[in-house]
């Protein structure tokens, strides 16, 4: 079962050389996932006074983050393993490739490179709006909550498939093109309901710069449940256990 294999990691783990640079890897990774997302939005809201509420900004948010996370994820992948989303790191951590520390150490990178990235977004922009993650009229918490899980789920689940099977073999690019991909195309189904966030991270950086924390624990609850269904379902189904290797944290 992937619940035994979870594990705590020790306090000097922290201080590691490798532990240190794949945070940072995270740091970078998020802050250009979030920069090139967020920013987006922003742009296209400029150029089309708010039209980034309409279906043209939707499909413009939705191939802006698939490009961003496939060049995200694609950077970090041989350092930290290109999380880049604290519910990927968390589903790792569930299915024991990656201990509690680690973990934690990462959740931090990741939500300071997307602080970073709204600060910087919001000074480029002669003091622009980072929009915070917010739910559309008549929907409510449930139904994003629903969203987020799903969403999520589909999201981790591609991870695992693509880049945390032992028996994916060299398929090298596939992973963050596949990664890339579900995340615009969940954009494309959430998006106009509650953002279709999937990431804490990502919610977490434009909540903090424009101080807008309305139904904020949706897009960590949604997530976080998601990502460990995904991880619980692929370890427990398609990764044998007589079989598995336990891959190094660089790998995921």
């Amino acid at each position: 079962m992937p619940i035994s294999r979870i594990a705590i990691g020790s306090p000097a783990e922290a201080s590691r050389p490798d532990a240190l640079k794949a945070a940072l890897a995270e740091f970078i990774s998020m802050l250009i996932f979030v920069f090139a997302g967020e920013g987006a939005g922003m742009a296209f809201s400029k150029l089309t006074d708010d039209g980034s509420t309409t279906p043209a900004g939707l499909v413009a948010a939705a191939i802006a983050h698939a490009f961003a996370l496939f060049v995200a994820v694609s950077v970090g992948a041989n350092i930290s393993g290109g999380h880049v989303n604290p519910a990927v790191t968390f589903g790792a951590f569930i299915g024991g490739h990656i201990t509690l520390l680690r973990s934690i150490l990462y959740w931090i990178a990741q939500c300071l490179g997307s602080v970073v990235a709204c600060l910087l977004l919001k000074f480029a922009t002669g003091g622009m709006e980072t929009s915070a993650f917010s739910l559309s009229s008549g929907v409510t918490v449930w139904n994003a909550l629903v969203f987020e899980i799903v969403m999520t789920f589909g999201l981790v689940y591609t991870v695992y498939a693509t880049a945390v099977d032992p028996k994916k073999g060299d398929i090298g690019i596939i992973a963050p093109i596949a990664i890339g991909f579900i995340v615009g195309a969940n954009i494309l189904a959430g998006g106009a309901f509650d953002g279709a966030s999937m990431n804490p991270a990502v919610s977490f950086g434009p909540a903090v710069v424009s101080w807008s924390w309305s139904n904020h624990w949706v897009y960590w609850l949604g997530p976080f449940v998601g990502s460990a269904i995904a991880a619980l379902v692929y370890e427990i189904f398609f990764i044998s256990p007589s079989t598995h290797d336990q891959l190094p944290t660089t790998d995921y």
